[in-house]
């Protein structure tokens, strides 16, 4: 049986559109009892930093929006945010036994190149019962300066009226390292959690328009806080990946003109 957090919106609606009355609310079974023996782990490899956490709301729906240079993002976004969270998780890294340790700690499959209604639908549940999403809109690995941006995070955002929280990490990949690669042991990491950023509820029917706009403007508060997180840090983020080792991403976000 899961364990929920937060306090679910007065007047949430599991019925309205994408329905997610049907959608079970994700597995916590690993992710409770992990988190504070990953943290202490992870603090002994690294010199790891945590910067803002006390601006993630402490109840009620909240959708973490974060930058994506190195594999260790995903468990540190779930293991040091100060609520368990829910990341939406690119489905390839579902295969083989890391899939049923990642289904068991709540994390969200998701088909990146196909309509993935159950996807949707898991992340509505999980922020219409007051709980914590997150999802990194770039999409893919890389250097982490936000030059792509899906829409999904302005989508989830107006269709829950969830507040987005930015977060940046550091040093989660040394210059120059592979996408897949550590980085090395001692090395500074740094997680930086940002203000959030609200935008009020749109129903059903929402337009492509209004996700298009949304994404703007959430795009520009996260380039915001990603520059003042470089200020507070004095830190910045490890460039490119090496040639030929960016992973396949549909084309479908913004940039800095809006289009795809």
């Amino acid at each position: 049986m899961s364990i929920r957090t937060g306090r679910p919106p007065e007047h949430a609606d599991h019925r309205a559109l994408p329905r997610s009355d049907r959608t079970r609310f994700p597995w916590r079974i690993l992710l409770h009892p992990l988190r504070r023996p990953s943290s202490w782990l992870l603090r002994k490899r690294y010199d790891l930093h945590v910067h803002g956490a006390h601006l993630v709301p402490s109840d009620g729906p909240v959708l973490l929006a974060a930058n994506h240079v190195g594999v260790l993002d995903g468990p540190l976004l779930a293991i040091f945010t100060p609520r368990p969270v829910h990341v939406f998780t690119k489905e390839e890294m579902f295969d083989g036994p890391i899939g049923r340790f990642l289904r068991l700690s709540g994390q969200i499959r998701l088909d990146r190149f196909h309509p993935d209604p159950g996807a949707v639908k898991s992340m509505m549940r999980v922020l219409r019962d007051g709980a914590c999403g997150g999802i990194f809109p770039e999409g893919r690995r890389g250097n982490g300066e936000l030059e792509r941006f899906h829409r999904g995070a302005a989508y989830f955002a107006l269709a829950s009226g969830a507040p987005v929280v930015p977060v940046v990490f550091f040093g989660t990949r040394d210059p120059g390292g592979r996408s897949g690669s550590l980085p090395h042991r001692g090395a500074r990491i740094d997680v930086v959690f940002g203000a959030p950023y609200t935008v009020p509820a749109v129903p059903w029917p929402r337009t492509r328009e209004q996700v298009e706009h949304t994404s703007m403007l959430l795009r520009e508060h996260l380039l915001v806080h990603l520059a003042s997180a470089k200020a507070l840090t004095g830190r910045d983020l490890p460039g490119p990946l090496p040639p030929g080792d960016l992973d396949p991403d549909p084309a479908t976000g913004v940039t800095d003109q809006g289009a795809p």
